[in-house]
């Protein structure tokens, strides 16, 4: 899609979207590819992404930080969008929420261990 002067909407470079959530170009593009991310075109050819794209990045980082696919995370970008989602969507967010807090648990166990092992370190030289 082109993208003529009259747009209502500012619209933003690949850069500008790569700075404000704090990822590379690359990065952006690669959302692009799986389906996450849509840009127009300027005459011109440049990539121009809408204000919110610079959240959706976010949101993305955070989900591949939890781990979840680009599969999954295209999955929850209707229910993300909307604010509404189907019974299957529901369980499969709720199958998320509990693998996630499993690895927090997981996490805070380690933690707590670790914090074992200084207390005790702590108090020999």
């Amino acid at each position: 899609m082109t993208v003529t002067a009259a747009g209502a909407e500012r619209l933003i470079r690949i850069g500008e979207v790569a700075r404000g959530a704090g990822v590379s170009v690359r990065a952006v593009r690669y959302y692009e590819q799986q389906g996450l991310l849509t840009a127009e075109r300027s005459p011109s050819g440049q990539r121009l992404y809408r204000q919110d794209a610079v959240v959706r990045v976010r949101f993305f980082q955070q989900m591949y930080a939890a781990g979840l696919t680009s599969r999954r995370i295209a999955e929850l970008l209707p229910c993300w969008d909307s604010g509404h989602t189907d019974a299957e969507q529901r369980a499969m967010l709720r199958a998320e929420r509990e693998r996630i807090q499993a690895r927090i648990d997981e996490l805070q166990a380690t933690l707590d261990h670790l914090d074992e092992v200084i207390a005790i370190t702590d108090t020999h030289p």
